[in-house]
Order: structure tokens, then sequence, then C-alpha cells
């Protein structure tokens, strides 16, 4: 979004005009819309922000729920927010910790803030783009004096009474649509400088999830984070925000409902076996926490392959932190002697999951022909030095 269109949008005829918009889910849904405010006389800008919005808005109830119809975005503001049930588990750790006064570094359009304020904390917010601090100070607005927004960086606000803060590192190019991922060494801020910070003052810091762990100081808690089984986001947590005892976490969070698994380091992986009853894959960020091996031993399971995240078991036993499959047989791993399996099953639905072998899903799909009315998934990985088609269901 330019300034021109936000300024366009914030006026009385521009957010009477987004509010009266049906919901613009499609390609249709926008040229409809277009054409309609055109014909009744409205500007340019102003039809271009009235309908981008109220696209991003039917978008963004995927994380913000019915809020988003009373929420403005930018399509990378909403591509890169915290999803609020999470900016909520977030901002728990704040308020539980005892602080009363939050400083949110690079808000973006306010989707942690939001978490923050919806507590009952004070939020000092700050973003150096002047369109994305206008569209937070828009959706924080309804918390009045507890929140004040900022249009500045992370390195120049003034922290004093401020009790910790919660940073997002600007780590893709500038701008509201298209933004490509840049290197570490040019986010912003540096991770230098959250990391001296985080050495002087509790702080908890949103990253990417796949961060190289050599990079990650051994007196923070990293605590990885999945929602429906996306691996969404790693947090660092520093001083009185890290629990005692907890270097390593995943938290996984299946409709609405967390779990999580800590521990004070990595988990030694259980040695491999032979292929059981079951298989499970453990969630992502399980894996990327390198806890793998206290999942297995609570499903009294062991690795299929030392070096491939699947575990196997004979007990029926699953967990939130695995997705479980009941095996039914092993079956050529040949893409025209499997087809022919499948088929003799009448298996015609096929779920394809694979891990350690280089094999597109939906390109396997086409060649291995399906037909039939039954259902069932597909596991593809790599035994030792043998590939292994595995048939199963999900438990």
């Amino acid at each position: 979004m330019e300034l021109s269109e936000f300024e366009a949008l914030l006026t009385p005829e521009g957010l009477r005009l987004l509010d009266a918009m049906p919901p613009v889910d499609s390609s249709d849904d926008v040229a409809r819309a277009v054409t309609r405010l055109r014909r009744d006389g409205h500007s340019p800008d102003l039809v271009s922000a009235v309908v981008g919005q109220a696209r991003l808005r039917t978008r963004g109830r995927a994380k913000f729920g019915d809020l988003a119809e009373r929420m403005l975005f930018t399509r990378a503001g909403l591509e890169q927010a915290t999803r609020l049930s999470i900016a909520a588990r977030h901002a728990a750790r704040f308020r539980d910790t005892g602080f009363t006064h939050i400083a949110d570094l690079g808000c973006g359009i306010g989707g942690d803030a939001l978490g923050l304020a919806g507590l009952g904390l004070r939020v000092t917010a700050v973003d150096a783009d002047e369109v994305t601090a206008g569209i937070a100070a828009y959706n924080l607005a309804p918390f009045g004096s507890d929140v004040e927004v900022r249009l500045g960086t992370a390195e120049t606000t003034d922290l004093d009474g401020i009790d910790a803060v919660w940073l997002d590192p600007a780590r893709r190019t500038a701008g509201h649509t298209e933004t490509a991922r840049t290197r570490p060494a040019d986010w912003s801020p540096s991770l230098e400088w959250v990391f001296d910070l985080a050495r002087h003052m509790p702080v908890g810091v949103k990253l990417g999830p796949g961060l190289d762990r050599e990079v990650i100081p051994d007196d923070v808690e990293a605590q990885w984070v999945s929602a429906d089984g996306s691996t969404v986001e790693l947090v660092l947590w520093s001083g009185a925000l890290a629990r005692e005892g907890v270097r390593r976490a995943a938290l996984v969070i299946r409709d609405d409902r967390a779990h999580e698994l800590t521990a004070e380091t990595d988990a030694a992986d259980e040695p491999a076996r032979e292929l059981g009853a079951y298989v499970h894959e453990p969630d992502g960020a399980v894996i990327r926490a390198r806890l793998i091996g206290e999942v297995a031993r609570s499903l009294e399971a062991g690795m299929l392959d030392e070096h491939i995240a699947y575990l196997t078991s004979d007990a029926a036993l699953t967990s939130p932190f695995v997705s479980t499959f009941r095996v039914r047989e092993v079956l050529p791993a040949e893409v025209k002697a499997l087809g022919k399996a499948l088929r003799e099953r009448d298996i015609g639905r096929l779920e394809i999951k694979k891990r350690g072998v280089d094999v597109d899903p939906s390109a396997l799909r086409t060649r291995v022909k399906l037909r039939g009315s039954a259902s069932a998934t597909l596991l593809l990985t790599r035994i030792g030095n043998r590939r292994t088609a595995i048939l199963a269901d999900r438990v």
C-alpha cells in the first residue's frame, strides 16, 4: 500500500466504503468490486486501497479470526504477522513473569502488540516504515493510552522505563507487497545488536525456524513453534523470560490446543530398529528442537533409520508431538510395480509423505495411475541404502 492509498483510506468515506464491502476472495471478486466503485465515481487511489484491504481482511481471518474485520493490513505485513493465538501465548510469558511495560521493536502491523495489549500490558510499539506504523496505530487504537505507536528504529528507541522487549528483526527486503528473504548479515536490527540487548535485559526474539543453530547463544531458551503442522517460528527468550532449566522447547499447537516438550539440551536419539507395527512422524518443531529422542522414548519407539526423522514402534501409542500411521505392508518402491500394487488394493485416494528420498509426490501420484475407492497413506523413505515404500493408515 502506498502512502497516498493509505491517506485515502483513512477518511470517513474510505472507512465507510471498506466496512460496507462484501468478502473479496477471488480475482473475479476484485474485478467486480473495482468496476462498481469506479462506476460510482471514487478515485483510483481510494478504490485500490478499499478493494485491497477487503481482500486482505478475508485472508487475515486465518491469523486473526473475526478481529480481522476491523483491522488494516499490508500484504507483506499480514504474511509476516504472528497468529493472534500464538501472540497471546507469548504475551502470557511477559505477564506471568511480572512485567507490565513491553517494547515491541519492529511491530509491523501490530499482531504481537495486540497479544500483549489484550492481556492488559502497556506497550510501546515501534516500526521504521511510515505506512506500517500508521496501520499498527489504527489496529491498536482500541487500547487507548495503554499503547503508544512510534515511528523509529529498534536501535534508536529509548528503553528507559521499559521492563522487557519483544523483537521481530526485519528479515526480508523493505516493501508492502512483494518482499524477498535477506541474509542474517542484512537483518535489521542485526543479530549482534539483538543478542547484545538480550544480555542486558529480558528479551523475546522472533526468528525464522530454520535459523542456523550455531548462532544461538548458550544462555537463552530456544523455543520452536508449530501451528497445525507447520513450523512457523523460533523464539529466543533471555533473562527472566527464559525458564529455569529449559534451553530447548517445542511448542506444538493443533486446533488451538497447545502441547509443549522442554529439555535442558538436545535429546539423544534412540537407536534404529526394524520396521514395526506403527510409524511416527515427529512434528517439525520437535525435529528443529532436536527432541526426537524424548518423543521416541515416550512411544517405546526407535528410529526407522538413524539419519531420517521417522520413528517406528510396536506399541499402540501416539502423542501430540507426532503423526502416527498404522503399517499395512511394505510395497515395491519401483513406480510401475508400486502403481500395480496400489490398484490391486483398490487405492484411489493416496496421501504421499516422504523423507530422505528425492520424490515429487504430485508427479508420482500421476505416474502410479490410481484407480479405486479406498484411501491410504504412502510413506516413502530410505532405510539404510534401501528405498522403501510403506503403505499405512493414519491413526
